[in-house]
């Protein structure tokens, strides 16, 4: 999966940047598959300015060697989308033959419906010149949307998901970096309006009364390795789990969820442990899943208690299950043994009721 850049509009208008937006695009083992953002900010105003059958263009954006666009119609595209908001993706440029594409809106945390199998299973439509375009007329009735924990401080972001067929095979970079970060002794460039369109606490930080940061100072980032923000960084960009890097904690480093330190080794449980940390210090709940699940696989006698402690701390109902699973089926000595931790010394004493909860297993394996 790509990233496709992002187009935000703002009380009724497209935000046209001084600096470009970064486009990225390319292939990966899966295909030809990338995703655009569509960020509205100021929705009540946009609806107001906006009647039925009047639209707003994103910005053209490059994916599989083709120019697109997405169209958004706040109070439905005809008559009979009125109360409803339509969405378009549409071929931006002249072709010489048809280009076939499987294309899926979305709203930012949907995630179940930015699934590979749920894009692949829509139906692939042909796109065959300037301005052809496909989409979904009554996308979402605007009284559901109101209503909804998607629209946020008068905010809400659609994603469109799409795969060609047969890409133009090509990349394309345009570095417009207009935020700066520093983490520890390293800089970081980024784009506000894509950190704020994946994460909102990047928008308040860098949209809201209280932002952060100009052009000519840094964001400073505190409590933070700069691999672990990186990764974050490259996690937003492309949407892909990131990958531990070799030089990930050679020195001594605070124990996640504890007061202890220990010698870091370049060991995936304390990569996946801060990662995950990270993910939920700055709302994106998609990394934050992927590290539990990870994190799941790596659940044994020397490192149950740490991620039950993370777990517990970070509301990861699924991986405080699943450790808890893990101690139900230990022996009465082994569970000793881990009660007699420092680790778990913690755990009781910050969060008494996984106790309770480990206690409730037991006694219903009895």
């Amino acid at each position: 999966m790509s990233f496709a850049g992002v187009s935000v509009v703002a009380d009724g208008k497209l935000l046209q940047p001084s600096t470009a937006s970064a486009i990225y695009s390319g292939t990966d083992s899966s295909g030809s598959w990338w995703y655009h953002l569509l960020v509205v900010q100021g929705y009540s105003r946009t609806k107001n300015l906006l009647p039925n059958g009047e639209r707003i263009k994103g910005c053209s954006f490059r994916a599989g060697g083709y120019q697109w666009a997405l169209e958004l119609y706040p109070n439905g595209d005809v008559m009979d989308a009125a109360g409803f908001m339509s969405i378009f993706f549409i071929l931006d440029q002249d072709v010489a033959r048809p280009v076939k594409v499987q294309r899926q809106f979305s709203l930012i945390d949907e995630v179940d419906k930015q699934q590979p199998a749920h894009i692949r299973a829509r139906k692939a439509r042909d796109f065959c010149a300037h301005n052809d375009g496909w989409g979904r007329s009554q996308f979402i009735k605007q009284e559901d949307l109101e209503k909804s924990e998607h629209l946020k401080d008068d905010c809400f972001t659609i994603r469109c998901d799409f795969i060609i067929a047969e890409a133009v095979s090509a990349t394309f970079i345009e570095v417009g970096a207009d935020v700066m970060f520093e983490v520890g002794h390293e800089s970081f460039a980024a784009h506000r309006n894509i950190l704020a369109a994946r994460s909102t606490v990047f928008m308040a930080e860098l949209f809201g009364p209280m932002k952060e940061g100009t052009t000519a100072g840094a964001i400073q980032i505190q409590d933070m390795e700069p691999n672990v923000f990186n990764a974050l960084l490259g996690f937003i960009y492309t949407d892909l789990m990131p990958k531990m890097t070799t030089v990930f904690y050679q020195k001594k480093m605070t124990k996640v969820g504890g007061e202890a330190e220990a010698e870091g080794g370049a060991d995936e449980v304390t990569w996946l442990q801060h990662l995950l940390i990270a993910a939920d210090r700055f709302d994106l709940q998609r990394l934050k899943s992927m590290c539990e699940e990870r994190l799941s696989e790596y659940i044994d006698l020397s490192s149950v208690t740490s991620i039950l402690g993370l777990a517990a701390h970070h509301h990861c109902r699924g991986l405080k299950e699943a450790c808890l699973e893990f101690l139900k089926v230990q022996s009465a000595a082994i569970l000793a043994g881990v009660m007699a931790t420092s680790d778990w010394q913690h755990i009781s004493a910050t969060d008494p009721s996984v106790l309770n909860e480990l206690i409730t297993k037991l006694a219903s394996k009895a």
